[in-house]
């Protein structure tokens, strides 16, 4: 089973392509050289510097050295699935002479997982009549449907919608998207999406909600507006931004039943729910009642009056001392409970904070070493040009 992916984060500075290039040969997860470049390329060996430079000079050629540098498409297979480099590689030189046909394409299987993928890194600019590479949601269908194809014609399992590697169903929350944009949005943690956060929004809305209006109010809280008429078959939701979601958008992605008869039907089962609580808390405020009753020393049926002090006060016997100690333990370790669970809740909020420092702390890291790779371009340039200054000023 193959998934295609196009990683479209920061194609449009030479440091990002550079960046790519040094990513994807790296002999770290090029363990065994399945490499392969297509398209002109006047040096002996594929290096980082050379494939680079290669790129460079068919941009320069064209005077198209400017916008989008580069495209890049992942192409992953399970890592049940039976398959070799060698064969990996193929399906990449294929791919890419297919749909990149008068690129350059830097075409590199990795294999320090465990799941072969392969990258193929292409120059946005044409060789043989420089346009640039343009690709659409369209184009990405095309892609799969190429791939799939490809496996049927090696033996090898395609993706099914809705389902796992082994046939069994995706569930829910879990995010299966092949639309580039949102697996983009998705897997990038330096920017957030506004489709997972909208999903969040209605996953903490919906949970333990009893009506539309409810619904519609946590939405609200969240910072979401909920369009939700009856002469509309879908659900919109829409932020302060005014980017729009709608129900089977987040259906799709992330395999959740968000739909208006799906919400609904939730709605009516948690106002079930919370009527069977309050019974059982109506029955167990008459059972701490009563166990109170018990540890005090009382009955059931009251204390005595003023007139009668005594009254409903009697000497327990030894059952009725043994309850009152199982009572005492059992109240004791309710207490319990819920301080493991507030720890717990503490400790998971903690755990979240960690993460989002740490995304944080990536995300500026990523930031910086791009400058730096541009900034050290920008001074090979520089003495570039003021070498060939010196050398037209000695002519």
């Amino acid at each position: 089973m193959a998934i295609n992916k196009v990683i479209n984060k920061s194609t449009k500075s030479h440091g990002a392509m550079r960046n790519v290039i040094n990513y994807v040969l790296q002999d770290q997860k090029v363990i065994e050289g399945f490499v392969e470049i297509t398209g002109p390329y006047s040096y002996e060996t594929i290096s980082r510097d050379h494939v680079y430079c290669a790129f460079l000079e068919e941009k320069k050629m064209w005077n198209k050295d400017s916008g989008r540098m580069y495209a890049h498409n992942v192409i992953s297979f399970h890592k049940d699935e039976k398959i070799t480099p060698e064969e990996c590689l193929e399906i990449g030189r294929r791919f890419a002479e297919h749909f990149f046909p008068d690129h350059q394409n830097l075409i590199s299987v990795h294999q320090d997982k465990d799941h072969l993928h392969i990258h193929i890194v292409t120059n946005s600019v044409s060789y043989v009549d420089g346009s640039k590479l343009h690709q659409t949601k369209h184009d990405l269908e095309h892609q799969k449907e190429f791939t799939n194809n490809l496996c049927l014609e090696k033996g090898l399992t395609i993706a099914e919608k809705g389902k796992h590697f082994d046939g069994t169903p995706i569930e829910e929350g879990e995010i299966s998207a092949w639309n580039k944009n949102k697996y983009n949005l998705l897997i990038n943690d330096s920017k957030k999406s506004y489709v997972a956060e909208c999903a969040m929004a209605v996953l903490e809305s919906k949970e333990n909600c009893c009506s539309k209006e409810d619904f519609i109010r946590r939405m609200a809280d969240r910072g979401w507006q909920t369009i939700w008429t009856d002469n509309r078959k879908h659900i919109t939701f829409q932020n302060e931004k005014g980017e729009k979601v709608r129900d089977s958008n987040l259906s799709n992605t992330f395999k959740i039943e968000i739909n208006k008869e799906a919400l609904l039907h939730e709605f009516e089962r948690q106002n079930e729910i919370r009527i069977i609580q309050l019974s059982s808390e109506r029955n167990l405020e008459q059972y701490y009642s009563r166990a109170e009753s018990i540890i005090q020393g009382t009955t059931a049926s009251g204390t005595g009056t003023d007139e009668n002090p005594g009254a409903g006060i009697h000497v327990g016997t030894d059952s009725e001392r043994k309850s009152r100690d199982d009572t005492t333990a059992f109240i004791r370790e309710l207490s319990s409970q819920e301080r493991a669970a507030e720890e717990k809740r503490d400790d998971s909020i903690s755990e979240r904070s960690d993460r989002e420092a740490a995304r944080e702390r990536s995300r500026i890291e990523e930031e910086r070493r791009a400058r730096e790779a541009e900034q050290r371009i920008a001074r090979e340039r520089a003495k570039n040009k003021e070498r060939s200054q010196r050398s037209h000023r000695g002519r």
